[in-house]
């Protein structure tokens, strides 16, 4: 019987555990087989289209299998016989195909103008003849991407300035009435109809109702995080708020969740009764801004003690630690964070800044050297250059010779 009381070193194991951090990375080249069942594990990956280092999505399974071909994760995304497909998850996502049944309630809930964006409801409901043309068009013409759409007027980028027809088809991807057929060219989404793009097996498959989707979205969610409180099992599928207290204590009542508090956790937390009790765990890896591991920085500070930001969209002089600041996971905990980007018309990886935690040890810039060495190789880049800033970047320069 797991214990009713853990503490915040035990919870923080157990975590690292659920999410694939505390195996070995495999040895020798990684097989599709590896990769598809580290992204069932996880239940979702996020997407995301800034690509200073790699595309986040790229970086989930490097962090927990090493390097792997990056052509791989584009073949059981957007190759022919795909299983995985994209929707609205945490965030843009990339998700098991069984899932698919389990968001037919937020496809719903958006075409009734239901959580979403404000500007996809509101396009849904006046220009709804528009968006019914660009659908026909779809299903006669086959996937195409919006700027194959000559329907509309012409944008000038983002939500506001997006032509007519990349609205109508972002609108038709909440309601589930196109998906992703592929990605070409500079990542853009072609899109097609679902019953032509996805397996029959699985748009046969009966919807479930909207309570039994989303317990099994919670089991799920617990599963890939092996520890956590109500807040953060919301966070992992972006659960609405209303029905979760129930859903919760009907798992509770099914022993699907074990009540259990943490020791420095200000709020009840429950665990998964299957997880696995770490008793070390001794991971190296470099975490995507977006990684399931740390994506909600409310449970990343109280897991580890860190309090991480993106500060991408802070203006230069105000941020802290950089653009684009990957958090370095040395055993169980983060030590380090580095502000990365590939230079790829020179062959470089370049750390544009590095910055230790306070329990940082003189092996974390060592390790932390090795680690960066190895996503450079995977990226295809030649060399890492250290920049001087930061309070690491002595140590790693030397480190990284």
């Amino acid at each position: 019987m797991p214990k009713e009381k853990l503490t915040a070193g035990e919870a923080r194991r157990i975590a690292l555990g659920a999410q694939g951090f505390a195996t070995p990375r495999p040895e020798g080249p990684i097989a599709r087989r590896q990769l598809t069942k580290l992204i069932d594990r996880l239940g979702v990956v996020q997407i995301d289209s800034v690509n200073v280092v790699s595309r986040t999505h790229y970086l989930p399974a490097f962090s927990r299998l090493g390097p792997y071909p990056r052509e791989m994760l584009e073949e059981v995304a957007w190759g022919k016989k795909r299983p995985l497909f994209e929707y609205w998850a945490h965030e843009a996502s990339l998700l098991p195909l069984a899932s698919q049944p389990l968001f037919r309630w937020r496809m719903a809930d958006a075409h009734d103008g239901v959580g979403t964006w404000k500007g996809v409801a509101r396009f849904l409901r006046e220009r709804r003849d528009f968006v019914d043309k660009v659908l026909e068009a779809i299903s006669t013409r086959g996937p195409m991407s919006a700027s194959e759409l000559e329907m509309g007027q012409k944008g000038e980028g983002g939500w506001w300035g997006w032509s007519d027809a990349k609205r109508a088809v972002e609108c038709l991807f909440w309601t589930g009435e196109l998906t992703t057929a592929t990605r070409r060219g500079t990542f853009e989404r072609v899109y097609g109809l679902p019953e032509k793009v996805l397996p029959r097996a699985v748009i046969e498959t009966p919807t479930p109702t909207r309570e039994d989707a989303h317990r099994e979205l919670y089991r799920q969610a617990i599963r890939a995080m092996g520890v956590a409180t109500a807040k953060d099992l919301r966070d992992y599928f972006r659960m609405p708020v209303e029905g979760a207290k129930q859903r919760i204590a009907e798992l509770v009542e099914d022993g699907a969740l074990l009540p259990v508090t943490v020791k420095g956790w200000r709020e009840p937390a429950y665990l998964d009764p299957a997880a696995r009790w770490p008793r070390k765990v001794d991971a190296r890896a470099l975490l995507s801004p977006f990684d399931n591991l740390i994506w909600f920085r409310e449970r990343t500070e109280k897991m580890f003690g860190v309090r991480y930001r993106i500060e991408i969209y802070v203006p230069a002089h105000k941020r802290t630690h950089g653009y684009y600041v990957l958090p370095f996971l040395e055993g169980d905990a983060l030590t380090a964070r580095v502000d990365l980007k590939s230079d790829r018309k020179a062959g470089v990886l370049i750390v544009q800044a590095s910055h230790a935690e306070p329990w940082a040890s003189d092996e974390t810039p060592v390790r932390l050297a090795e680690e960066l060495k190895l996503m450079a190789g995977w990226l295809g880049l030649e060399r890492v250059r250290v920049e001087r800033r930061g309070d690491l970047a002595g140590a790693l320069g030397k480190a990284v010779g």
